[in-house]
């Protein structure tokens, strides 16, 4: 029984695993011009239905709330789309001069252009205790800006490696991520009641969509016989991605915590979440624009793949932690604020 509760909840992780066995075992199925058309389905249909759910899903009636606490989003956005991008450009300088593979290595750089994740960053805020308001708000607001900022990065670091016109990119951005979100969400202000009386399984959607992409982008990958990717590279990738997120934890929680920041212990717990979390759901769609027709795309694909399991995995193992130091804190700050009679 626990197998099985086990199995249902890592379902997507287990999904990933085996949609890049399919796409190793029969690769020409999902490969531009095959029974798929995932020129057509993934390209235009399957990205868009990301981006109609999210916008059907994106509670943005509740982000009011949190909408004055103007520093911590300042400071949330300005890290995720700001400094993770340009520290990471700077690591890899140094990373350049080693022998793993290069196209992972850019892989890293496309991780720290990716917005915050919708979903992530929220739940483990929730779970701690910490500002659920402003991880909801930041999540939201980051998953809109970096439909604009986040190809623009990702032309500003990787330019040089995209295929496609600077307005092709654009105009496809618009039509197939812009355009279904406003539509989701002008869609959710009429049947919003049915919704939350329903509750759709929205992110299982978004999931089983995500998956089909991964798949046909990894069949591209292993009909090109001249693509190859070594293990001691991934190895080093991997351990890399989990040195960053601590790192950069820790860089938040520093911050956050200085005698005059400004900033609540619910307040660093729902920072620490936000700044360091990066979406796959909605970067994976991007790559595949930004890159359409690109023949490493999946190999820079991989860190982004192998970071969102990473995520939720550190987050889970830190919560006791985190949970116990934010109650500590916060009793400490209610002492020294009750005032002697």
């Amino acid at each position: 029984m626990a197998l099985f509760d086990r199995i249902r909840k890592e379902w997507f992780i287990i999904g990933i695993v085996l949609v890049i066995t399919f796409a190793k075992l029969e690769p020409s199925v999902g490969v531009k011009g095959g029974p798929l058309k995932p020129e057509i389905t993934i390209t235009y249909i399957a990205v868009s239905a990301i981006f109609f759910n999210s916008g059907l899903s994106l509670k943005t009636e509740e982000l009011t709330s949190a909408l004055m606490h103007v520093k911590l989003h300042l400071f949330v956005q300005s890290f995720t789309l700001a400094f993770f991008p340009v520290a990471i450009w700077f690591i890899l300088r140094l990373l350049a001069l080693t022998s793993i593979n290069q196209w992972l290595l850019k892989g890293l750089q496309t991780v720290g252009c990716m917005p915050p994740p919708v979903s992530s960053a929220v739940i483990l805020t929730k779970a701690v205790g910490g500002n659920e308001a402003a991880a909801i708000f930041n999540s939201a607001f980051g998953s809109f800006l970096g439909i604009i900022v986040t190809p623009l990065l990702l032309l500003m670091f990787l330019g040089s490696s995209s295929s496609v016109p600077f307005s092709s990119i654009f105009s496809q951005l618009f039509m197939t991520v812009v355009v279904p979100l406003i539509v989701g969400q002008v869609f959710r202000r009429f049947i919003k009641d049915w919704l939350e009386r329903r509750k759709p399984p929205f992110g299982a959607v978004s999931s089983c969509v995500l998956l089909m992409i991964i798949y046909t982008t990894f069949c591209d990958t292993f009909s090109n016989p001249g693509i190859d990717l070594d293990r001691f590279s991934l190895v080093i990738v991997v351990f890399i991605i989990f040195s960053i997120q601590l790192s950069f934890m820790l860089l938040t929680f520093l911050f956050t915590t200085r005698r005059k920041s400004g900033f609540t212990p619910a307040d660093t717990v729902a920072i620490m979440f936000c700044s360091t979390h990066k979406s796959l759901t909605l970067g994976i769609p991007m790559l595949k624009i930004v890159f359409e027709g690109y023949e490493h795309l999946s190999l820079i694909s991989v860190p982004l793949l192998i970071y969102h399991p990473a995520q939720i995995l550190l987050g889970s193992i830190l919560l006791p932690t985190i949970k116990s130091w934010m109650v500590t804190r916060q009793r400490a700050e209610k002492l020294t604020n009750v005032q002697p009679i």
